[in-house]
């Protein structure tokens, strides 16, 4: 006996279920602990999400052990500290890799974001923990600030190390079509903190998801990548509400975070696929290339992007030392027995 009709069946599928047949849904969290119910395919992670759950008492233990891991590893209190968080953030990682069958995105802190070869540097090393503790490069995704050092970053460990890229950060559509040019595996366009910025800038206080300008700035991404055959997917990211996130169902893929999963599990309202490459080929775009130069010019003609750029790395980078100092005051702590 059928349950109803195939309308009825779907409006009682929740939207969580719907998306996931257009676009692969991933968990926006340091806390894998709030993964397991939505079963998503990968997971992001990024130092404010570390440093959150970092906090929480359910995960001391990993704090620990990074820890022994940075003072056995010897070297100044800085060179300890550093060790200890890149370890930190592994050990995240790894955790996640037992709850999810895809990638986990690692960020490179993002103090080195104006620095190609100490990116390069400090990704081959978070590369080199994952393989020591039997995870294939294949399984994780280097995230790095999509800066212009930050892209050429992402081109030399494609090109001359396979290691695949998540370039995050991103705001401006300069921004994307650089990182297409340097063939990174996949960019996270932000959506809401575009929204954000719009909210504040403009007198205008809210926006219907198929207006929203992180929602539009996707969209024109995802159009231009598979219009000129990009390989470079596309990830939108940093969801303010589910309308957003519903509005561009069928996007290669949406990182989403456990709040948000939560929403779209209760809610059964029809996801319809908003994005897919025959309407991106039948869209009137024109195809640019950019040099170093040109990348800044038009990436400084949009004010939001490079306030948001600069204020999402103060962010990432305030959050990073914020960490640090906890691991500091931690290290001294077991180095005087307490």
């Amino acid at each position: 006996m059928s349950s109803g009709s195939p309308d009825k069946r779907r409006k009682m599928e929740s939207a969580l279920n719907q998306l996931k047949k257009h676009t692969v849904v991933v968990a926006d969290t340091g806390d894998f602990n709030a993964i397991d119910e939505y079963k998503p395919q990968d997971a992001t992670t990024n130092p404010s999400l570390i440093l959150a759950a970092a906090k929480m008492p359910a995960y001391q233990h990993l704090v620990d052990e990074a820890i022994k891991y940075g003072i056995a590893k010897g070297g100044t209190e800085e060179e300890q500290a550093a060790n200890t968080m890149d370890k930190l953030f592994v050990d995240f990682g790894l955790e996640i890799l037992k709850k999810v069958p895809g990638r986990v995105s690692t960020e490179v802190d993002a103090r080195l974001s104006f620095d190609k070869d100490e990116m390069v540097a400090k990704a081959l090393k978070l590369i080199a923990l994952y393989e020591e503790a039997g995870i294939g490069k294949e399984r994780v995704l280097i995230k790095l600030s999509s800066t212009w050092e930050g892209i050429q970053a992402g081109k030399e460990l494609e090109e001359k190390h396979g290691v695949h890229c998540n370039m995050t950060l991103l705001f401006s559509f300069a921004q994307a079509v650089a990182c297409a040019e340097a063939k990174v595996t996949l960019i996270s366009p932000f959506v809401g903190r575009i929204l954000d910025w719009y909210k504040e800038n403009t007198g205008r206080k809210s926006y219907e998801p198929h207006e929203d300008p992180g929602v539009l700035s996707v969209t024109k991404i995802y159009n231009y990548y598979k219009k000129f055959g990009y390989s470079t997917v596309v990830m939108g990211a940093s969801f303010r509400n589910t309308g957003e996130v519903k509005a561009l169902a069928g996007c290669d893929l949406l990182t989403i975070s456990p709040g948000l999963l939560a929403e779209l599990s209760q809610d059964h309202s029809v996801v319809t696929e908003m994005l897919n490459v025959e309407k991106a080929k039948a869209c009137d775009l024109e195809k640019i290339h950019l040099d170093e130069k040109a990348f800044r010019w038009q990436h400084n003609e949009e004010r939001m992007a490079v306030e948001k750029l600069s204020d999402g790395i103060r962010k990432f980078a305030a959050d990073a030392v914020k960490l640090e100092t906890m691991i500091k005051e931690k290290m001294l702590n077991v180095k005087n027995g307490q």
